[in-house]
């Protein structure tokens, strides 16, 4: 009996220590954490991540430490984070090519199930710019105009599988239209040879086309958030002419599946103050973005939405990055 009285104490005894080292979401965080941004310094979610993390450090006072890890369209960042200890310790902050890569890629983890959804932060649209020699002074002509001359118009993109590049073919399956796509390598030469007239269409973000626009040298047709764009007002959502069309390009955060929900929950109500400050959200709108903050639940909803509705025009578009 006195042995067996022995090795029941040791057993508790280690429960209790074992107790004793976990992390208690009260304490959190009592050392520096991680948020992994995908993608190589200077980008938005980059900068982005930079804005939220200062804040968390100011207000836990431990670093929140950006760690970039770009590489295949930003997937082995998002891995990177996927797999990490779910302590509490590593975020990711990512852009909506996070969920179009699962239709792009052959990924080691799944988009939804391997996460615990923190928030969305940011989200903006895409303008779909046409040159002024196009002759279609609105969407709905222009809709018109291509259908009636399918595969004649060039509609360019930063790239084969990029959000833009999708956008655009979700706009031709919900318009019936049909673009020559023509990829290009960034934004910068897309735009040079829209301008140029070498194509003719092109979605962009705002930063990228208003300058263009308010020179006259691009014309607006549409926006393709459910809602117009309070920068431009004057022009339509796309699906004001497009039913069943919407997308935005968003910015959102995440902790690996099995992360201390008291500690999600902190972080989540920590992103709703910041974005409802209004230096922030100048800032944020500078930048051409919208602060979109949401619950965790509402944002794995979005993710699990979208998931859905890339592998479906990524599938129907016949479109493959290989």
């Amino acid at each position: 009996m006195k042995i067996a009285f022995l090795i029941l104490a040791s057993l508790l005894s280690g429960v209790m220590v074992v107790e004793a080292g976990a992390q208690s979401p009260n304490k959190w965080p009592d050392r520096p954490v991680k948020l992994i941004v995908p993608f190589a310094p200077g980008g938005s979610t980059d900068i982005v991540a930079r804005l939220i993390g200062a804040r968390l450090t100011a207000e836990y006072g431990q670093q929140f430490i950006i760690e970039n890890r770009p590489g295949a369209g930003g997937t082995i960042g998002a891995e990177q984070a996927v797999k990490a200890n779910p302590d509490g310790y590593t975020f990711a902050v990512v852009p909506s090519s996070y969920v179009t890569n699962s239709a792009l890629y052959k990924l080691r983890y799944h988009p939804s199930k391997d996460i615990a959804s923190v928030g969305q932060i940011v989200s903006y649209p895409v303008i779909l710019v046409t040159h002024p020699a196009v002759p279609a002074a609105n969407l709905k002509e222009l809709v018109e105009l291509v259908r009636s001359k399918p595969s004649v118009f060039n509609i360019g993109s930063p790239g084969t599988g990029s959000s833009p590049h999708l956008v655009a073919e979700l706009f031709q399956q919900r318009s019936g239209t049909k673009f020559v796509h023509v990829p290009y390598k960034g934004d910068a030469p897309a735009l040079s040879d829209l301008l140029a007239g070498q194509i003719q269409a092109l979605f962009v973000s705002g930063s990228v086309a208003m300058p263009h626009l308010k020179s006259g040298k691009l014309r607006a047709l549409g926006v393709s958030t459910v809602d117009r764009s309070s920068a431009l007002p004057e022009t339509p959502a796309i699906g004001e002419v497009v039913p069943g069309f919407s997308a935005s390009i968003w910015i959102g955060m995440f902790a690996p599946a099995g992360t201390p929900r008291e500690i999600v929950q902190k972080v989540n109500q920590s992103l709703g103050r910041y974005l409802k400050n209004p230096e922030l959200q100048e800032r944020l709108r500078s930048d051409g973005t919208e602060p979109a903050y949401s619950t965790p639940e509402d944002f794995e909803k979005l993710i699990d939405r979208e998931v859905k509705m890339w592998a479906e025009v990524v599938h129907l578009g016949n479109i493959s990055i290989n």
